[in-house]
């Protein structure tokens, strides 16, 4: 269902919260919205009813809210539905970004719908509002076991890694437009195309 024309209201980035999580794989979600509120001069505050910081502003004309969760990530859930509730926010008005394990660093896709993955922040989500909302899933890389993602998604990545993630939330920065109009397929074809220098 990516052909759909639904503006976006509602921009969720799903981390951690505090210092020690900011700069590790698993914060990526957060990155891409902090950026975005950076681009459109959207002040972020602490948001204490909904366990969150959150933000509204005017991006290309529509009026958007963005939503980073302080529940830390498995119970991302307990901040985005009441939010989404209270606001009458429609689930296809919906964009979630996150980190995302099966990708290498500097892939990035824009995905409509689907399953949770495995992805601890949307499992607590998809049950309660449904799973048609559209995810920003920012690669991460995998450390090539099991046993080792924890740790993986918790620590920081080297520099050149980094620098490959960078790269691509800004490409899908530069598709903000596009996304927040509604025009999810040309923008889905020019984030899923991202290719890092």
């Amino acid at each position: 269902m990516s052909d759909r024309e639904t503006s976006l209201s509602l921009i969720v980035g799903l981390g951690n919260p505090g210092s020690e999580y900011a700069q590790t794989r698993h914060n990526a979600g957060f990155w891409y919205v902090e950026r975005l509120a950076e681009r459109y001069n959207i002040p972020l505050k602490n948001d204490s009813k909904y366990h969150a910081i959150s933000g509204r502003g005017t991006i290309e004309g529509h009026d958007v809210r963005l939503l980073l969760p302080l529940t830390y990530m498995n119970r991302s859930g307990q901040s985005v539905v009441p939010f989404a509730k209270f606001y009458q926010i429609a689930t296809q008005q919906i964009l979630i970004a996150h980190d995302e394990l099966d990708m290498n660093p500097g892939v990035i896709r824009l995905k409509n719908g689907g399953g949770h993955g495995g992805h601890n922040g949307l499992k607590d989500i998809v049950p309660h509002i449904g799973a048609d909302f559209l995810r920003l899933r920012i690669g991460i890389g995998h450390p090539g076991s099991k046993e080792r993602v924890s740790g993986h998604v918790l620590s920081k990545a080297p520099s050149s890694e980094q620098q490959l993630m960078d790269q691509a939330i800004d490409h899908a920065l530069a598709q903000s437009k596009a996304l927040i109009q509604g025009q999810v397929q040309p923008a889905m074809n020019a984030i899923n195309a991202f290719k890092p220098a």
